[in-house]
């Protein structure tokens, strides 16, 4: 499947990705700001995310809520999210209202600060804490995906503090604080702007110089601190969470190589073989064969500065302990790196992955996102059209290496959540942790 991409790039340095296609009559605007957790600084973490919301408050020429108003009744649908290292806006309306939508992500691109307020951020600042507190706190396991990176990354590294922020940062936001981060960050030379779907070229160029043209680029942000690590943690690390959970769960995070890289593509591959879908190992060994483990996946952060990780995330099944789980886990993990993957499990999850692949560019919105991205990461969208080839170039070979390698006992960070019945067995919840180099 080959995608068609046009490209162009305007004087205050905005990317621009174009790719045509007129089999239905939408359009998809993706736009992605190379900004994220990452670049927070600390006593100020929670800032991109709390972007996420802000930048739906209106701007100059749009009204509170007039954005998600204005397009949803143009027959469209729209949303942003908040990575570590990227923030994206994007919309999926008719084709004959994508002005519509460049017009609303260049005004608040340009002009969103003439109409930011003190009573804006603190409503946004208390659904943000909200958030938070619905998604994380009071959640079975929500608290995962901020302790995860916590323990896999040192404490003075990028990717080491939450992504939503703390509450006592939050707190401290200022409106000046606010501007600056936005006056930074949020600039058309951070910025990459993905149209896909049912237009004609020479109008969207023309949409675009008409509302972004005289966005002026930004003063530069600056740099992210050095980012790489050793390519293994160097000893095992565990943290033990008491939680109010009915079933053991055990995440299992490795330090693997950066997205984009040859060889993340093995480690991808690697991440299948052990938890996509139901023919995966760790499903048929520890869900079908041994039933310890209600549930068993794999996947990869896709992360591109530094260091990716790929994480295996298993649930116990009723009555199964936490010390019976996390023996079987790591016993599977040993086997893989004893005696290695064959080439049938390779060739398994490569189509796998090449399926899911081919479905996600078949949309319009997915389509542009991944446009995005490889613009924002690499310079470079016509990546996109290479993916699968790169899946198809791994080897059970590679994939050996890279498991003997990564997959071993001393490139392991454990964080296990545990019922607090079971409090006892598991070492009544304390923190149990070996150093990271």
């Amino acid at each position: 499947m080959h995608i068609p991409i046009e490209t162009f790039q305007l004087p205050n340095g905005l990317f621009v990705v174009l790719s045509k296609d007129h089999t239905a009559p939408i359009v998809a605007v993706n736009l992605w700001y190379h900004v994220g957790s990452a670049n927070e600084r600390p006593g100020r973490t929670g800032f991109a995310h709390l972007f996420e919301h802000m930048l739906f408050q209106g701007s100059a020429d749009v009204g509170s809520n007039e954005h998600f108003e204005s397009i949803q009744r143009a027959g469209g649908t729209l949303n942003g999210s908040t990575w570590l290292d990227r923030t994206n806006y994007y919309e999926t309306v008719p084709s004959n209202q994508l002005e519509l939508a460049l017009w609303l992500e260049a005004n608040r691109m340009g002009y969103l600060l003439p109409a930011m307020t003190q009573q804006k951020l603190d409503t946004q600042r208390d659904v943000v804490q909200n958030e938070r507190r619905w998604s994380m706190d009071n959640q079975p396991y929500g608290t995962w995906w901020e302790r995860l990176p916590a323990l896999a990354f040192p404490p003075e590294h990028p990717f080491h503090h939450s992504l939503i922020g703390s509450m006592s940062d939050l707190d401290a936001a200022s409106l000046d604080d606010i501007a600056t981060f936005f006056s930074t960050y949020y600039t058309p030379d951070n910025a990459v702007l993905s149209i896909a779907g049912d237009f004609d070229s020479e109008e969207v160029r023309d949409m675009v110089v008409r509302h972004f043209g005289a966005i002026p680029r930004g003063a530069g942000k600056p740099p992210l601190p050095d980012m790489s690590l050793p390519i293994v943690f160097g000893n095992p690390l565990r943290e033990v969470v008491t939680d109010d959970v009915m079933l053991p769960r055990l995440f299992i995070a490795f330090r693997s190589p950066v997205f984009g890289t040859d060889e993340y593509f093995a480690a991808s591959v690697t991440s299948a073989v052990l938890g996509l879908k139901k023919g995966s190992r760790l499903h048929r060994a520890l869900v079908r064969e041994q039933q310890v483990a209600a549930e068993a996946t794999a996947f990869t952060y896709d992360l591109a500065k530094g260091s990716d990780l790929l994480v295996v995330d298993v649930t116990a099944r009723p009555d199964i302990s936490t010390d019976a789980l996390e023996r079987a886990v790591h016993a599977e993990l040993d086997r893989i790196v004893s005696d290695g993957v064959t080439e049938a499990e390779v060739a398994r999850a490569i189509a796998l992955v090449e399926t899911d692949l081919v479905i996600t560019l078949q949309s319009a919105g997915d389509r542009a996102d991944r446009l995005s991205m490889f613009a924002t990461y690499f310079g470079d969208p016509s990546l996109v059209n290479s993916q699968a080839e790169q899946y198809r170039a791994v080897t059970a070979d590679r994939v050996n290496t890279f498991v003997r390698e990564r997959l071993v006992s001393t490139n392991r960070a454990s964080l296990v959540f545990v019922p607090r019945e079971q409090e006892e067995s598991a070492g009544k919840g304390e923190l149990a942790m070996a150093e990271a180099p």
